[in-house]
């Protein structure tokens, strides 16, 4: 049995890791969970899964759920609830499924508390890749990816020497408008961008999809997952979803992951490492139904997101943590329709070009770098 902590209980990754959860009850039990604004979906969750505790983004959410929940389980709130949770003394796994860059804190302290992390919260290792791989060998703890492209390359590793790994090819659906030149994108509503035609997302990460941002936070996240210079990860587009990622060797072997478009998979992997258990997905991959299965290479200019991921992924220090916080508040706007769609990146680009980097940021710096990006961005579109 491991006992499970889980961070964002209520977002797409977090119901998903519980539909795992639900699926293998004589495997795992949840411990404790974090959630966000959904609250009448939080009481439900947790009256299924009577979590020892819960934590609650706000005071007014606490007053909220304190007497809706089992008396059994304990109700924090917070920053502070969010690291209890992560640090929870039984718990031997933590799954950050946290949106944005608020998954840093408990992650460092989970891996000081000697948890094993699954990792689906690549702002995380976005923002400080550096503070989180060297707490991580600092205590012995192993990083484990959920996201479907990371879980693909770490499988495609698995008995190889990662010293022969000579190239990491992450593949990419191209988002909601993978087939739309940038002269067509100038009007698209919200709406259209959340209309991703491969997999079921919460609408951050779908709009960071169709901006192909989500491709390069993963290329950063790659970098530091893997320890693989950027010059030796690429991008290929990739429609059907089935290669979730491939790895090339310096003999030219390629050894690619395949299956249907279904994150309880990775979630899944990421929660038995080393061993596998029976599928919770019933459709299987049949390649004589798909017939073909179609790549493009990727154009820079088309998709300019993924070209500043690269950029400040190679300049390191702060500056993945302006391109992160500043792709999460342009988001927020665009979501509210207060920018358009193309906004977003000049919005982004605007706010890497004014930062003055630091090199080797503590946390402290980086918290202050990523605040001070958020009320530059606030500012200018106000």
């Amino acid at each position: 049995m491991k006992h499970i902590s889980l961070l964002g209980a209520t977002g797409s990754i977090g119901t998903q890791t519980l539909d795992v959860i639900r699926k293998h009850p004589n495997h795992f039990k949840l411990e404790s969970m974090s959630v966000g604004k959904n609250i009448e979906l939080a009481i439900e969750q947790v009256h299924e899964f009577t979590p020892k505790l819960l934590s609650v983004q706000s005071e007014e959410d606490y007053d909220k759920l304190i007497h809706e929940v089992p008396s059994s389980t304990r109700v924090v709130h917070g920053n502070d609830g969010l690291i209890e949770v992560a640090t929870t003394e039984k718990s031997e796994i933590l799954v950050n499924a946290v949106l944005g860059s608020v998954g840093l804190s408990p992650t460092l302290a989970a891996i000081q508390a000697g948890k094993t992390i699954a990792i689906a919260n690549k702002e995380t290792l976005v923002t400080a890749g550096h503070l989180v791989t060297e707490e991580a060998k600092r205590y012995n703890v192993s990083l484990l990816p959920v996201d479907s492209e990371h879980s693909a390359i770490f499988q495609a590793l698995n008995g190889e020497n990662i010293k022969e790994a000579d190239r990491l090819i992450l593949t990419a659906s191209g988002g909601s408008f993978r087939d739309r030149s940038r002269e067509d994108l100038v009007n698209v509503t919200v709406r259209e961008a959340l209309n991703h035609p491969n997999w079921s997302m919460g609408a951050k990460i779908t709009i960071d999809s169709a901006t192909m941002m989500n491709k390069g936070l993963e290329v950063i996240e790659a970098r530091w997952l893997f320890d693989m210079p950027y010059e030796k990860i690429d991008v290929v587009l990739h429609k059907e979803s089935i290669i979730h990622s491939m790895v090339e060797y310096i003999d030219g072997s390629v050894i690619a992951q395949l299956g249907t478009p279904d994150m309880r998979v990775p979630i899944q992997y990421a929660l038995t490492y080393p061993k596998r258990l029976q599928s919770i997905s019933h459709e299987r991959l049949n390649l004589w139904e798909l017939g073909a299965l179609h790549f493009t290479k990727l154009d820079m200019d088309r998709f300019r997101c993924i070209s500043f991921a690269y950029e400040a992924g190679k300049l390191g220090g702060t500056m993945p943590t302006v391109l992160n916080a500043a792709n999460e508040t342009a988001v927020a706007y665009f979501l509210e329709n207060r920018l358009s769609f193309l906004e977003i990146e000049h919005v982004i680009e605007q706010a890497l070009e004014r930062h003055s980097l630091i090199k080797k940021p503590t946390l402290e710096e980086i918290i202050a770098v990523d605040a001070e990006t958020r009320a530059f961005i606030h500012s200018t579109i106000k």
